[in-house]
Order: structure tokens, then C-alpha cells, then sequence
């Protein structure tokens, strides 16, 4: 057994050796220094910036689309299911994820045409290029923001009465929508569950009338569900719905 690992060794040496010397391993440096001029500075601090953008991403694909009425509406329908984990979480997110570049491909074109193609051409300022990319996600927003909610954090905030949508800073407008997008995903959760409720409640009452109160009615009534779903292509119901509920 020692003699057949020292041929491997032998064997495998020479290419190992061979690829150290035709394949560099790149470096990375990372330096704290002074600058020479205020244009250093300020690279460095719009590459700052841009990380934290980055870092905080997530929260703006979730705060600002389709994907929080999406993943309610789709966790109220696997529990009204009662199938547990099944589909799986990672199932449900891709699903809410690749529905909400669906619905909101339209508002980040124009975000596009209007400020980043732009920008990168040099034709606007990067204030500008802010300004212009924030209106088509802004006006989006408002369209599924109730008016009382607006007003609600309109009020909170402690601003000048607005003239119109315009006047309303984008940070008072965000919350708005997120409490409006949550609302809307309860009521069209409760109507997901009252077929599968009545159901429960018939194969329950079946139960108790046979006599079974020590079978679990749980066991009964999910094929019973699922049937049923799958009869009424559910998934094709409800995705359909989703998508309606924001392109109209």
C-alpha cells in the first residue's frame, strides 16, 4: 500500500509542479493610504457607496416589487394545503423571484432607458440619473398604495402637505406600500382558504358522526385537498391571479 501511494506522488508531481509554473495564482491588495488629489477621495467614496447599495439590495427587490404580495400569498397557499414543507422553501422564493422580474420588467426597462443608459453614456449627472431611475419605481409603488396608508406616514414623517404624488419623498412613499402590499396579500390569502377550510370542516364533521374522533381529520382531508387543487389547475389559478392583480 506505501509503494502504490509513493508511484502516485511521483506520477502526480510533475504535473502539479507543471501547473504551478504555467498557471499564476492572482493577488489582491487592499490598501489604506492618503490620496494626492480630492478626485481619489472621491472615487473611493462612490466605491463605498456602491457596496452599501449593494448590501442592502435584497431589501430594496423585496420593498419595492411584487415579491412581498407574491411570497404571502404563496406561504397562505401551501399552509391552507397543510402539505408542511412541500413545495420547499427554496421552490416557493424562486417562484415569487422570477414572478416578480415578470411583473416588474416593464418599470426597470424604463428605469433603464430613462437614467442608467444615460448615465453610462455620460449625458446626465449621477443626481440626475437618481432622480430619473426613482419616478418609474415610485410611480409603481403608488399605484398599489392605498391612500390612507400614504397618509398615514405622511403625517408620522411631520411634512408640508403634498400638492401632489411628486411632493411625497420616496422614503415616506416605500413603507406605505409595503403595509398596503401586506393587506392586499392577507385578503387574497383568506380567500385561498376557505375552500380548503370548508373541507376541513366537512371531513371533520364526517368524522365525528362515524364515530372516528381518534383518526386525525388532517390525514383525511389533505388528497382530498390536493384533489381538488390539482382539478382546478391551482397553480395556474393562482400564479394568473398574482400577475393580474398588477398588470390588470
Amino acid at each position: 500500500m506505501r509503494r502504490i501511494f509513493v508511484l502516485l506522488f511521483l506520477a502526480l508531481f510533475p504535473a502539479l509542479a507543471f501547473a504551478q509554473q504555467q498557471v499564476p495564482i492572482p493577488s489582491f491588495n487592499l490598501e489604506i493610504g492618503r490620496s494626492s488629489s480630492p478626485e481619489q477621495v472621491a472615487s473611493t467614496l462612490q466605491v463605498v457607496a456602491l457596496l452599501t447599495v449593494l448590501s442592502l439590495a435584497p431589501a430594496f427587490l423585496i420593498m419595492t416589487t411584487s415579491f412581498t404580495r407574491i411570497i404571502i400569498v404563496l406561504g397562505f397557499l401551501r399552509n391552507a394545503l397543510g402539505t408542511q414543507q412541500s413545495p420547499p422553501n427554496q421552490i416557493l422564493l424562486g417562484l415569487a423571484l422570477f414572478l416578480s422580474f415578470f411583473i416588474m420588467a416593464p418599470v426597470w426597462k424604463e428605469v433603464n432607458d430613462q437614467a442608467l443608459a444615460p448615465y453610462f453614456q455620460k449625458k446626465i449627472s449621477q443626481e440626475e440619473a437618481f432622480d430619473l431611475g426613482v419616478r418609474p419605481i415610485k410611480k409603481f409603488m403608488v399605484k398599489f398604495t392605498r391612500e390612507k396608508d400614504l397618509a398615514l406616514f405622511v403625517r408620522i414623517a411631520k411634512i408640508s402637505r403634498p400638492q401632489n404624488i411628486a411632493d411625497v419623498p420616496v422614503w415616506v412613499v416605500i413603507p406605505a406600500f409595503v403595509i398596503s402590499e401586506l393587506k392586499t396579500a392577507f385578503q387574497m390569502g383568506f380567500i385561498i382558504y376557505i375552500p380548503f377550510l370548508v373541507i376541513d370542516m366537512v371531513v371533520s364533521s364526517v368524522l365525528m358522526a362515524m364515530g372516528m374522533m381518534m383518526l386525525p381529520p388532517v390525514m383525511i382531508s389533505l388528497p382530498f385537498k390536493l384533489m381538488l387543487f390539482v382539478l382546478v389547475d391551482g397553480w395556474y389559478l393562482v400564479t394568473a391571479s398574482l400577475v393580474r392583480s398588477f398588470t390588470g
